[in-house]
């Protein structure tokens, strides 16, 4: 006899091969740089978020291996109990101090970050309010805090400002991402943090993918805007290219975090050699400027040249540049050709993005060259004619 849990769980899997919606895992064969081998062949990228190329930098690398000396590798026990050594204490007191913050806390994920932000921070009662564009992280994170969800605009204030007074009372925590991960473009974190201002609520920004890139000295999102938000979430695994994530902020919030927050004090830390690398890539993210200004012109030249070709990208100023593609059968036929051609660009579908609005997810690096982008153009242009001529009718 079929199991019908298992029969209902095939049909689901055959309908989202049907509708392109199936996601494949790529097996890489070398570490994280411009060409790599994946699955058995060499591949130039433009995938991923190692924005600042340290993901294999020998420093960082060399740190790693250092610290798998000094502190093993694997944490052990949760950092109540004594999973919490001296690399992590230094990371946070590093990272407080590079971004202007009283304390930092160090979670072993994005995803556990925001988390424990929500969960400690929000409870039955309380208002949370988050961009309709939100990474998933977030938004899981706020379903399941208990606090009452509402949803403002894509980067309106306005709308955050009709939602708050339709919110009604209790505490109210407002939650953004700084750039976001699709689009590229930046939360109006001025006007955001007027609006928590006027109406007495908490911010919390999810600054991934500009930490590290934006503002003139790579402090994010904030520096750009000149915004402090209570509560500022950096992972570690984009633009300082290790793993991890802090949240800065107020003595009171950040202890708040570790006395409340179960997927801090309940997991397992990330290794004290990882905690090594992510030190040694902040002095670098500090030292090293070049790689912010490097990969903020391959940008400009990416841009340049796909206006030139008039590619239907989307309004970024980041290296996230999105390449609109509509439907998720032209997004996979578009990523496929790339590939052909010897580039890994990913496209991304649906439920990652609303029906209709599915795209290639082309990622900048300081660690490609002014040849890999003029490549990447080169092969675009073939493939873009190439699937116009075939979805042209005679």
């Amino acid at each position: 006899m079929a199991d019908p849990f298992e029969e209902t769980l095939r049909e689901w899997l055959a309908q989202r091969r049907a509708e392109h919606q199936h996601h494949e895992r790529r097996v890489s064969e070398s570490p994280q740089q411009p060409v790599m081998r994946v699955a058995g062949r060499r591949l130039l990228v433009f995938a991923g978020n190692d924005y600042l190329g340290l993901a294999n930098h020998p420093r960082v690398v060399e740190a790693v291996l250092d610290g798998v000396g000094k502190w093993g590798t694997g944490a052990g026990a949760s950092p109540l109990v004594n999973g919490y050594c001296k690399a992590h204490q230094q990371l946070e007191e590093e990272f407080a101090a590079f971004v202007g913050r009283p304390r930092a806390l160090l979670f072993a994920s994005d995803y556990l970050a925001n988390l424990g932000v929500l969960s400690a921070l929000a409870a039955h009662g309380d208002q949370v309010l988050q961009d309709r564009l939100n990474h998933a992280s977030l938004v899981q994170a706020g379903t399941l805090s208990g606090a009452q969800l509402h949803y403002y605009r894509h980067g309106d204030p306005q709308s955050l400002l009709g939602a708050m007074q339709q919110a009604g009372p209790g505490r109210k925590l407002v939650v953004t991402e700084g750039v976001f991960s699709l689009d590229g473009n930046f939360a109006p974190l001025a006007q955001i943090a007027a609006a928590c201002a006027a109406n007495e609520a908490l911010l919390a920004v999810d600054d991934a993918h500009g930490f590290g890139v934006a503002g003139e000295t790579g402090r994010g999102t904030s520096e750009v805007q000149g915004v402090q938000p209570d509560l500022l979430v950096c992972p570690l695994d984009k633009a300082l290219g290790t793993s991890g994530a802090l949240v800065a902020g107020s003595e009171t919030l950040i202890e708040t975090l570790l006395q409340r927050a179960p997927s801090y004090g309940l997991a397992t830390p990330l290794p004290g050699a990882l905690a090594e690398g992510a030190r040694v890539a902040l002095r670098l993210l500090d030292s090293e400027g070049w790689r912010r200004k490097y990969v903020l012109a391959l940008t400009e030249r990416f841009k340049a040249g796909a206006r030139r070709l008039q590619l239907p990208l989307l309004d970024s100023p980041t290296p996230i540049q999105p390449l609109a593609a509509g439907s998720n059968e032209a997004a996979r036929r578009f990523s496929e050709a790339l590939g052909k051609a010897g580039i890994l660009v990913p496209a991304i579908h649906p439920p990652t993005v609303d029906d209709g609005q599915a795209s290639l997810r082309i990622t900048l690096s300081a660690s490609h060259t002014t040849g890999h982008v003029d490549s990447l153009l080169s092969a675009l242009a073939d493939v873009w004619e190439g699937l116009r001529d075939d979805t042209e009718p005679a």
